[in-house]
This record gives structure tokens, C-alpha cells and sequence, in this order.
């Protein structure tokens, strides 16, 4: 039997308003087809035979698009399950909480923000989460989510057009359909954003949304200004600041003059330009440089050092390479002194002349979010770059406001900030937790992927610790030797005598799904000769953490296969 369900919904003005709930609407799982009239205000949605559709993530998702939807029985009456006042995302609503419990304010939407007010909620307190913008935060809209499918789109296109195995298999240049993959990269953005934020947040009454800028008033009271002339006051026990960060724009003349990109536009273009400069060299400056030049584009990357300039020189070296061989232009210790747009034309100014382009993407780096929200009123404290400074139990100068995420002076991956944030909330409501660093892994998404965990050789040098490393080439990892790929390596650094394993480094395809069991060897403190005695499945890419291993004490090239 195929359950129905009736949504009224208001602030739908024509026909297209219905289109977009429409296409909204069967993008929710489980629904089969959605029917919808704008002059009715109604909506009809069926769903998959044997499926019920949970209601709320109906609501939430045309709330998402700025409309307001109630649930109705086919009578047109309101059913009791739903209050009368509207979704969250709109106002405050009065959920029927216990007063007295711990009220905890959180300042956005993002990883740190939903860990957060999720793990507020189990630990017994209410939260008011305040976001200004898109619910979500950077990694699913404008981040770790859309850029990863045009990456893994850039890498399916490349392998089309070439790959390893081209005397066999026929390849032929793919014609690239941007309109069509963006479609397919914002369809999923939006499905993991309703069924992992907006969602959620519907379905957790002690949870209150609020739409609106904060900022703090004093140190137990934020000002949320709701539009141009609402402002409403949020007093609170505790609160998490958990803002996230921004593109940072650099000084050069004539930039901002410019309809330049940042990550977010260039993610969000429907467009593959024939020529694209970019300026940056570290993690989204190489990401999306080889996305957009395996789509199509010719592209020149602008590296004030190196590229990847803050990990092992090796690591810079090897994608140097691979860009090299993908005809990626890399100018090495270049910046631009002037940028221009004319005639529809990118023109920067270099100490090596002149450089055109129809795009420029500038990704260099990213700015806390902290300016507007008059930290100062509240005493807390941030550094000369306007990140907020906290300590192990994620506690900023003032003990009962928390920041968590990238406005903070940490690391700014999302598994971090959510991490973070959980532990923010345990201390929060009463706990003692932290947040340890040390054995934490880091992955760029180019091809090959660059892992990396724990103390590179220089680093462990700095804090004076005396080290033994070893490189192993993927022309002796198996696994590599099969995909007839050997572009790479994987770095075994360990502690001098006691032999602890203390970092590693890799470059390989699929180095990011090795990098976790580096990471828990090194947080068990394995020695290498604990990890070479481990047992690694034959033909996978992570046998090589083994073999690397074993070049401590043995000549691999002398070992045969499934060696032990």
C-alpha cells in the first residue's frame, strides 16, 4: 500500500515556486512522486510502496526553500503530532522543556555546532542554536561534500580519456556536461543536508532554532538581529561559538576589483573555463587545480613557496610531478603584484611576466568568523588572526563560552570540529573531556591522494626528538605494482631507539583510506616491528604500511610475495 501524506504550505507565489518544492520534495528518501499547486497552497506526496516518509524531513525540506508547510489530514485539518507555530528554522519555538535544565546557546550549523547541541540535548540541557545563513555549515554546502564529487567526476573523466590499462581497454575524450554534474553534485549536497542537519534539528524538540546575526551583548546574553529591524535577546547558561571560517582574500592590488573566485564559486560554477589561474598552493589550491584541469580547463598555479609548502619536501615533489605530467603549470615561489579584469580577461602581474586567464581562483587560506560578533563584551580572546583561543576542553578566556571548529586556533578539518564540539558539550554540562591532536590524519584529495599522521621528520626535529625514517616507492607495494600506478610513497617515521612509530606520510592512490591504521598504530605506540609482525591483507594498498615497515630490518626487494 502507498502512504500518503498532505502538506499545506504557504509563501509560494506562481508556478515555479511549486516546481522547486516539487523537484525538493522527491528528492526526500523514500518519496515516490510529489504533486503541488501553488494556488491551492497543498501538496500530495506519495511515497515508495512498503515506505512511510517521516513528515518532518517532508517539512524541513520546504522550509529549507523559505516556505512554511504544515502537515494535514486529506480533510485539510492539522494533524495533532505538529504544533500550530511554525518550523524552527523561522522562530523560536516553545517545545514544552523543562525550564530549569541547562540552557546552551550554539552559534551555528555546522560539524561542531550540530555535535554540539545533539550532545547538549542527550546530556539533559536545551539549546537555542542561532544560524545566520545556511543550515549546515561549510562541509556539506560549500566544502567536503560538493568538492569531493567534482573531484571523484575530475578523476572518472581523466580515466576516460587515459589510464594505465589504454592498450586494452579503447579510451576516447569524454565530453564534459557541467550543467548536468553540477545538477548531480547539488542534488546530493541537499540531500545530505536535509537528512543530516535539517532533519535532525526537526526531529529534536529540545533543540530551538533561531534564524538571525549574534552577537554578545555581555558574557550571558547574545543579540540575535532577526532581518533588518527584529532583534531579540538570548540569555544562556553556557554557549558554544562554533562560526566556522570564510576564503580569505590576500592583499594584492587590484583583486578585489575583480570578479575572482573563492572555492565556493568555483565549486558552484556551471561553467569549465578553457583558461584558469589559481593562486595558492596547499590543500584547496592543488584539489581543485587538478579537478578543473582533468574537466578541461588549462590550468597555472601561482605557489608563493612550493606547493603543499607545510608538509615533507618529498610530498611537494611528487605532486609537482603528477601536475607536470597532467600539463598543470606550476610557477614555484611566484605571487602576483597586480591583478586586473578587462575585457573579460584575468591579467596578473608577475616577477615572470604577464599571466592571462578567463577564471581566477584565489584559495589562499581561510578566515575565522569572529569579527561581527563583538567578542570583547564577552571577554573572550583571539589571536592576531582573529581565531579564538581555547584551551584542551575546547574553553575559551571566558570559562563558560566554548568555541569549537575552524574559528578557532584549531586544525580545520570537520571531523575536528565535531570532535570538538562534543567534548565542548560534555564540559559543558558538567564533564572533563579533551581533545587530543596528536595522532591526527589529514588527506588531500588529488590524485594521488597525499595522507599524512603524526610528526613529519622536521617537525619531530623542531621539539627535539632524535628520528629513524624510511621511504618505501609504491613500485614495491603489490597492490600498486597491479594498477600498473606506482606514482608514490609511503614515509615511516620512528622514534631513534625506541623504535616508535611516530609518523607517517604517504603518497598513493587511495592514501587516505591507509592513513587511519597509521594513525591507530601510532596512538597504541606501536613500534615498526610490531606494525611489520601486524597481519595486512595481500593486494591492498595499506600492505604497504607493512612493507615500509619492514625495510627497517629487511631488504624488501629481496621478500616474496605475502612476505611475513
Amino acid at each position: 500500500m502507498i502512504d500518503t501524506v498532505h502538506l499545506h504550505i504557504d509563501g509560494m507565489t506562481c508556478g515555479s515556486c511549486a516546481g522547486n518544492v516539487k523537484q525538493t520534495l522527491q528528492n526526500v528518501p523514500g518519496v515516490r512522486s510529489a504533486a503541488v499547486s501553488y494556488s491551492r497552497r497543498h501538496a500530495e506526496i506519495e511515497a515508495n510502496a512498503g515506505t512511510v516518509v517521516d513528515v518532518n524531513l517532508l517539512v524541513a525540506a520546504v522550509s529549507a526553500l523559505g516556505y512554511r508547510a504544515q502537515p494535514v489530514d486529506v480533510t485539510g485539518q492539522n494533524h495533532s503530532t505538529l504544533d500550530d507555530a511554525p518550523w524552527p528554522m523561522d522562530r523560536e519555538r516553545n517545545h514544552g522543556t523543562n525550564e530549569a535544565a541547562l540552557h546552551v546557546a550554539v552559534i551555528g550549523s555546522g560539524g561542531a555546532a550540530m555535535a554540539a547541541a545533539l550532545k547538549a540535548v542527550e546530556q539533559g540541557a536545551r539549546v537555542t542554536l542561532i544560524e545566520r545563513s545556511i543550515v549546515g555549515g561549510t562541509c556539506v554546502n560549500v566544502g567536503c561534500v560538493p568538492s569531493k564529487i567534482m573531484i571523484r567526476a575530475a578523476h572518472i573523466a581523466h580515466l576516460r580519456r587515459e589510464s594505465p590499462f589504454d592498450d586494452g581497454i579503447s579510451a576516447a575524450p569524454p565530453k564534459i556536461l557541467r550543467e548536468r554534474l553540477l545538477a548531480q553534485q547539488q542534488g546530493r549536497v541537499d540531500e545530505l543536508r536535509l537528512a543530516k542537519y535539517e532533519g535532525i534539528l526537526a526531529r529534536t524538540p529540545a533543540i530551538t532554532v533561531l534564524r538571525g546575526d549574534a552577537l554578545f551583548k555581555d558574557a550571558h546574553t547574545l543579540i540575535v538581529a532577526i532581518g533588518d529591524k527584529d532583534a531579540r535577546e538570548v540569555s544562556f547558561d553556557r554557549c558554544l561559538i562554533a562560526t566556522g571560517a570564510s576564503p580569505a582574500t590576500p592583499p594584492i592590488p587590484g583583486l578585489k576589483d575583480t570578479p575572482f573566485w573563492t572555492s565556493s564559486d568555483a565549486l558552484a560554477s556551471d561553467t569549465i573555463p578553457e583558461r584558469l589561474a589559481v593562486i595558492g598552493s596547499s590543500v584547496v589550491a592543488v584539489e581543485l587545480a587538478q579537478a578543473f584541469a582533468r574537466l578541461g580547463s588549462k590550468v597555472t598555479i601561482l605557489a608563493r613557496s612550493k606547493l603543499l609548502f607545510r608538509e615533507d619536501p618529498a610530498i611537494g615533489e611528487a605532486v609537482s610531478a603528477v601536475f607536470l605530467d597532467e600539463g598543470i603549470e606550476v610557477l614555484e615561489q611566484t605571487q602576483a603584484i597586480q591583478i586586473a579584469f578587462t575585457d573579460g580577461e584575468f591579467i596578473l602581474t608577475t616577477v615572470r611576466g604577464e599571466l592571462r586567464a578567463d577564471r581566477l581562483l584565489v584559495a589562499t587560506g581561510r578566515t575565522p568568523n569572529t569579527r561581527t560578533l563583538n567578542l570583547d563584551a564577552a571577554d573572550v580572546a583571539v589571536n592576531a588572526q582573529g581565531a579564538i583561543a581555547i584551551d584542551k576542553g575546547m574553553r575559551t578566556s571566558t570559562k563558560h563560552i566554548y568555541a569549537a571548529g575552524d574559528c578557532t586556533d584549531q586544525p580545520q578539518f570537520v571531523y575536528v570540529a565535531a570532535a570538538a564540539g562534543t567534548r565542548a558539550a560534555i564540559n559543558m554540562t558538567g564533564g572533563d573531556a579533551t581533545l587530543d591532536l596528536t595522532a591526527m590524519p589529514a588527506v588531500v584529495f588529488t590524485d594521488p591522494q597525499v595522507a599524512t599522521v603524526g610528526y613529519s621528520e622536521a617537525e619531530a626535529h623542531h621539539v627535539g626528538i632524535e628520528t629513524h625514517s624510511r621511504t618505501l616507492t609504491l613500485d614495491n607495494v603489490p597492490r600498486a605494482l597491479a594498477n600498473f600506478d606506482t606514482r608514490g610513497f609511503i614515509k615511516l617515521v620512528t622514534e631513534a631507539g625506541s623504535g616508535r612509530l611516530i609518523g607517517v606520510q604517504a603518497v598513493a592512490p587511495e592514501a587516505g583510506e591507509l592513513i587511519q591504521t597509521a594513525a591507530i598504530a601510532i596512538r597504541a605506540r606501536m613500534t615498526v616491528h610490531e606494525l611489520a609482525d601486524q597481519l595486512f591483507p595481500y593486494l591492498t594498498m595499506v600492505e604497504g604500511l607493512k612493507l615500509a615497515a619492514q625495510t627497517f630490518t629487511k631488504e624488501v626487494a629481496q621478500l616474496s610475495c605475502c612476505a611475513g
